[in-house]
């Protein structure tokens, strides 16, 4: 069974940041962290060389970077933010929860769309499925771990 991998939303300018953060990160980085592995070989005894182990763990957590760009980039769709009157990839929609007075703002996107103070809601949550398509005044439901929640879509904006 071929697993199908999720489409990431993606501004174009966060997809030109993002790619040229994998660029720097697969050369300069890449070069960088191998420089550090060497100077902290060149130290001697590496079970107990604190800068070798600090490097080794900073070169792990750069490559996992670059695979989770690599991914994201390969399965990304550029979006753009239109004046819709649907809440769609890409827009911030203000809601209301059921019983709530005070509207929340959200991005429907990916993590890496974040900006300012707006947090982001993925599209393929539940919350962001039961968001997608709805227009201002529809009331829309979804379930969360407590039981099933209500939203009233209150504004969209690109």
């Amino acid at each position: 069974m071929r697993v199908v991998p999720d489409v990431h939303h993606l501004s174009q300018a966060t997809y030109d940041r993002l790619k040229a953060e994998l660029e720097t990160l697969t050369t300069h980085g890449r070069t960088e962290i191998a420089r550090k592995i060497q100077a902290a070989r060149e130290l001697g005894d590496l079970s107990e060389n604190g800068d070798y182990h600090a490097a080794k763990e900073e070169q792990g957590k750069m490559e996992a970077r670059i695979r989770h760009l690599e991914a994201l980039l390969e399965n990304a769709e550029i979006v753009e933010s239109t004046n819709s009157d649907t809440v769609q990839p890409g827009t911030i929609v203000s809601i209301c929860y059921e019983g709530d007075d005070e509207p929340e703002r959200y991005l429907i996107g990916s993590i890496e769309e974040r900006h300012g103070d707006v947090e982001v809601i993925s599209p393929g949550s539940p919350l962001g499925q039961a968001l997608l398509g709805a227009s201002v005044g529809d009331i829309v439901e979804f379930a969360a771990p407590g039981g099933t929640l209500k939203v009233e879509v209150i504004d969209i904006e690109a």
